[in-house]
């Protein structure tokens, strides 16, 4: 049984809008990316800076009213976005800082997904629903997480902190700390983790 405890309030609570689009900025940057290659040429970017604009809105207005009026522009901005770059990040998502989406198309996740800090997503990744009964459910992410190429993470499941997915992998069990897992499904291959991949 996972013990890992992911706390949703975590990672907005102690970062503003702009301290965690500046995360966003920083870690593409750390990739070697200058800032008009990031700002102008980078879907991942474009993406993640469409997020957290919505993100912060919906957790902000409470009010219904006020709520459709400013969720009427920022449906069709995200609409627009996920159309140009291939990438679907509903504003419901729970991101932590330092999140990186490096390459366009093919990124889908569910509304209910759970991203905690300093995560690396690659092109062809969804993480979504799956499961039946008590085991249907979406994903908890934590830490320091890469998820490499075509993979897919799915059901009532938590992927803890330090953890590589390899390229297309299906990971449908939950995942302990510091791991490697590759395969369809996905088994565990090592306790190397994701330790200089992000």
């Amino acid at each position: 049984m996972v013990k890992f405890v992911f706390n949703k309030t975590q990672n907005h609570s102690k970062m503003t809008l702009v301290q965690l689009i500046h995360s966003d900025y920083a870690k593409h940057k750390k990739y070697g990316a200058n800032f008009f290659v990031i700002v102008f040429l980078t879907q991942g970017f474009w993406a993640v800076f469409q997020y957290r604009i919505a993100n912060y809105f919906f957790r902000k207005v409470k009010w219904r009213p006020l709520k459709m009026v400013v969720f009427i522009p920022l449906y069709l901005w995200q609409k627009m976005i996920e159309i140009t770059t291939g990438i679907s990040i509903p504003c419901s998502v729970t991101i932590g800082h330092s999140f990186y989406i490096g390459h366009f198309g093919g990124v889908i996740l569910n509304s209910k997904t759970i991203i905690g800090n300093n995560c690396n997503i690659a092109q062809g990744v969804t993480i979504g629903v799956s499961g039946l009964g008590e085991n249907r459910g979406v994903p908890i992410i934590g830490n320091n997480v890469f998820i490499a190429v075509n993979s897919v993470v799915a059901g009532n499941i938590v992927v803890e902190d330090d953890v590589l997915i390899a390229a297309c992998s299906l990971v449908v069990t939950n995942v302990t700390k510091n791991s490697v897992y590759i395969g369809v499904p996905a088994v565990k291959i090592s306790d190397k983790g994701s330790k200089g991949y992000i």
